[in-house]
């Protein structure tokens, strides 16, 4: 990406991945930004940064983020940040790690990923015709002697 932000892509069947090592500074968002938002728009709209090896970020490497979550909720994705203690900390620090829904590995971000996409398409989905039938019917008259 930069001298200073290197990275790679990994488009998954559900979603994308950027792993990242570097630094996320006023030097690297533009790129940064340009580059993730490329592919947003070729690909999955989920997005997960994997930046366990980000040695920096400052405040511009935030608003890359908060600016990439935003255009993945536009798009109907699931935004989500694979974090170390330094991104953590600057995170916390302005209040936006459940916006940014920091992640401690991978694997979490996946399975999270995976468990929503199941919720969401359940919402989506409407009820099945055996459960709607029995919600609406109303039980049998009792057989034998009318009273």
């Amino acid at each position: 990406m930069t001298v200073s932000l290197r990275g790679s892509h990994e488009a998954l069947e559900d979603c994308q991945v950027f792993h990242l090592a570097g630094l996320l500074d006023a030097f690297s968002e533009p790129v940064f930004v340009k580059v993730v938002t490329r592919h947003l728009e070729k690909g999955s709209p989920n997005l997960i940064l994997d930046l366990t090896g980000i040695d920096f970020i400052d405040s511009s490497g935030v608003g890359a983020l908060v600016q990439l979550a935003k255009l993945v909720q536009e798009r109907g994705g699931i935004f989500q940040v694979v974090s170390n203690p330094r991104i953590t900390q600057t995170v916390k620090l302005v209040r936006l790690e459940k916006f940014l829904s920091l992640r401690n590995s991978l694997q979490e971000a996946l399975d999270y990923l995976a468990a929503e996409s199941k919720r969401r398409s359940e919402q989506a989905s409407p009820p099945s015709e055996a459960g709607s039938e029995a919600a609406g019917s109303s039980p049998e008259e009792p057989k034998g002697e009318a009273p």
